[in-house]
């Protein structure tokens, strides 16, 4: 790019020179004014007069300005900016596109740009350029500017995607491949959509360099104490699925539980599988994409897991009211992974997240989130110590003892002889001693005296002899 020769067509409509970073104010005035035009570039280290001052650049320059304009716009503006060396000077480039949802406010105010300058719209105005611009067009939904069909994973989408689809539905899929992605709005006009590409391409980083998941793992309940594992999920957005859940369930712990009266162990998780998985799904589904300065987060702590995710709630959405409403920030997105089953449709996972709380054998607390305008934080909670207080889990049965159960179960009790008979060469002591203990454990009693003993579950209805 020879920014010399743009430099010396001077200030236009598309066009805006600001000397120093100290004009942030004026920087965002511009923004939302070729936001709510046309698009248009802001050089920052020009003066008015043409003349290259530049700025001085640290190692969170561009990130700093970049924060700042979204936490100043509404919708939030995500430009390209860009650091350029012209000679010994350096200057930063910040390239706005026409936003799709207009208008672009900075500060409470809007602008609009006329020639060279940026002027404020009036309150009339206001209400023309939202009426003028018309529906809303989703991020996912739009093109994908520098991606090429070439980009599609096409043996990903008839491997995988089209045998799962078929699976779920019970419906067989006939016709091109390319128009069942049309259909889905992952293509349009023989090209990616954004959601075509992080649902289906080859590479999504390419195009979206933070569109993974980061995983950290902590020993502790802190972040400032030795951190055991940090792993990045990326590719697209069904393997970073799959992969992050298959992590994170490898990494928790499962209690076994023996319950009185039954044979079968029970396996409790330490956090509910159901939740985790669409938690992570939400994470991948709901981000603000457009945000590229940061990426989904999960931090495993020994108490507890966060999901960060880039992108706040919407206004009329509150963690109170989160399971009686419903929205996606990105409904291609989320409309092709619940035809696959990957995400619950109408807003019902979150609602069986919290059943699955309810329901969860150690009562674990319910989830808790915070949420601002750029992110949101879910954070659900172990119950590992809850396994200590499970006192039928700290007996670990001999298989004499398992068997012997069984045989409860099917004749409704046992004696010291049947329970010799069962296995031919014990001892009585080790048959009294196997007794006694499951006794004293709870799973059984102990009915009658001497030569009438018998031994069942502590519930059976049966009616105990005097």
């Amino acid at each position: 790019m020879d920014l010399k020769k743009i430099i010396s067509q001077g200030e236009s409509e598309s066009l805006e020179f600001k000397e120093s970073l100290k004009l942030k104010d004026k920087v965002g005035e511009s923004i939302s004014a070729f936001s709510n035009s046309k698009g248009g570039t802001i050089l920052i280290g020009i003066t008015d007069k043409e003349e290259i001052k530049g700025v001085q650049i640290g190692k969170k320059t561009a990130i700093d300005l970049a924060e700042y304009i979204k936490r100043n716009t509404d919708p939030q503006i995500f430009p390209e900016i860009r650091i350029y060396e012209i000679g010994d000077k350096k200057v930063i480039l910040v390239k706005i596109k026409e936003a799709n949802e207009k208008p672009v406010f900075f500060e409470s105010h809007t602008y609009k740009r006329v020639g060279d300058t940026n002027q404020r719209i009036s309150s009339s105005e206001i209400r023309k350029l939202a009426k003028e611009s018309g529906e809303k067009i989703y991020w996912d939904e739009q093109i994908c500017e520098k991606a090429t069909l070439e980009d599609i994973d096409w043996e990903f989408v008839k491997n995988f995607f089209i045998p799962l689809y078929e699976e779920i539905s019970k419906k067989k899929i006939t016709g091109k491949v390319d128009l069942i992605l049309r259909s889905l709005r992952c293509i349009k006009n023989k090209k990616p959509t954004n959601s075509g590409i992080l649902l289906f391409s080859k590479n999504p980083h390419k195009f979206f360099i933070n569109c993974h998941i980061a995983l950290a793992r902590y020993k502790g309940e802190e972040v400032g104490v030795e951190r055991l594992d940090y792993k990045e999920f990326d590719g697209n957005l069904f393997k970073q699925i799959d992969e992050c859940n298959k992590y994170l369930k490898e990494h928790i712990s499962i209690m076994s539980r023996l319950h009185p009266y039954q044979i079968q162990r029970e396996d409790i998780p330490e956090y509910g599988l159901f939740s985790i998985r669409e938690l992570i799904t939400n994470a991948v589904c709901h981000r603000d994409y457009e945000n590229q300065h940061t990426k989904a987060i999960i931090k495993i702590f020994d108490d507890r897991i966060e999901f960060y995710n880039p992108g706040g709630l919407p206004e009329d959405i509150t963690p109170d009211n989160i399971t009686e409403k419903q929205f996606s920030r990105n409904p291609v997105i989320a409309k092709v992974l619940a035809k696959v089953r990957y995400i619950e449709e109408l807003g019902e996972g979150w609602d069986k997240i919290i059943k699955e709380h309810r329901e969860h054998p150690l009562s674990p607390h319910f989830p808790k989130i915070i949420s601002d305008k750029t992110s949101t934080l879910i954070t659900i909670f172990s119950v590992k110590e809850k396994f200590k207080e499970d006192k039928i889990n700290q007996f670990p049965l001999n298989e004499r003892q398992k068997k012997a159960l069984e045989y409860i179960s099917q004749k409704n009790r046992i004696t010291n002889s049947e329970y010799r008979k069962l296995f031919p060469g014990i001892t009585d002591r080790t048959v009294l001693n196997d007794l006694k203990d499951m006794v004293k454990e709870e799973i059984l009693i102990k009915v009658g005296k001497t030569r009438s003993t018998f031994y069942q579950f502590r519930n059976n209805s049966e009616i105990i002899p005097k």
